[in-house]
């Protein structure tokens, strides 16, 4: 039997343009699993500071942030982790006694996915994006040692601007080229969004790559990720991502590591499985 709600009861939520229901119910099942009186809530928003105020002012214990706030929501704070100022991206809010911190969970969790798939670090990638997510996994692959990249984006101002904060070549189209590893940091792909079906590079790319990486965390099986599964590739899923920077926000916000038995439980609830 879950906790009752009582005055008592902590709230954490996430703000996103898009809310999906996996942080929902990953954070609730371990909130049960666990006997604490925390419930979490997924919202959306117009007004980014109102919102980012009631958090402040309604003693919300923490939020996750998505797209597309992950950069908007930085003046909006008191203070940035080293996680967040290191790449001017925030993907959770922690509120102490009003007093809000950003960090970025994505950032750890792509760096310890590199390591734990052992992708060679010296093969060269070409990664998709330039938005707040793309600066935490374009940082982490830079601080992994990863030398050899190129940035794709069509909006030349943070494409740059991202390439050489990271130390990366910037192109607007990756064209012909066939990168050793294909990395897609952008929503296509993304269930329930206007390029579902939509592949973030060709098929002939996907075809010479050694690796895929796709951020997008549902579906689990992107087009991308399905396509390489098929051709036998190496791949990194935006399902493991979503996972692991959950994890290390749910002990931001209640000091609690789950097990990792217990985690798995927890991802397959919240994929529906």
């Amino acid at each position: 039997m879950p906790r009752p709600i009582s005055r008592e009861t902590r709230l954490c939520m996430s703000l996103s343009g898009r809310p999906g229901n996996f942080g929902t119910r990953f954070h609730n099942y371990l909130y049960e699993a666990l006997d604490l009186d925390f419930i979490y809530k997924a919202f959306t928003t117009t007004d980014l500071p109102a919102a980012i105020g009631g958090i402040r002012a309604l003693g919300i214990r923490g939020s996750a942030v998505s797209m597309p706030f992950k950069e908007a929501c930085i003046p909006l704070l008191d203070e940035l982790d080293a996680s967040a100022s290191a790449i001017d991206s925030v993907n959770t809010i922690v509120a102490d006694n009003g007093w809000l911190k950003g960090y970025n969970t994505d950032y750890s969790a792509v760096a310890s996915l590199l390591a734990s798939h052992a992708v060679p670090k010296d093969i060269r990638f070409a990664l998709r994006g330039s938005g707040g997510m793309a600066k935490a996994v374009a940082s982490a692959l830079r601080d992994s040692g990863f030398r050899h990249g190129s940035i794709i984006a069509r909006n030349a101002e943070t494409g740059r601007k991202l390439a050489e904060g990271c130390g990366y070549e910037w192109l607007p189209e990756l064209g012909d080229a066939m990168p050793q590893m294909l990395v897609n940091v952008t929503p296509l792909g993304m269930e329930g969004g206007p390029e579902a079906n939509s592949l973030a590079f060709t098929p002939a790319q996907v075809e010479v790559a050694e690796w895929v990486f796709d951020v997008v965390a549902l579906p689990v099986e992107t087009p991308l990720i399905r396509l390489a599964r098929e051709l036998g590739k190496p791949v990194i899923t935006g399902a493991e991502v979503i996972v692991l920077q959950a994890v290390e926000q749910f002990v931001l916000y209640t000091g609690i590591r789950p097990e990792a038995e217990l985690i798995e439980k927890a991802a397959a609830f919240a994929r529906g499985l």
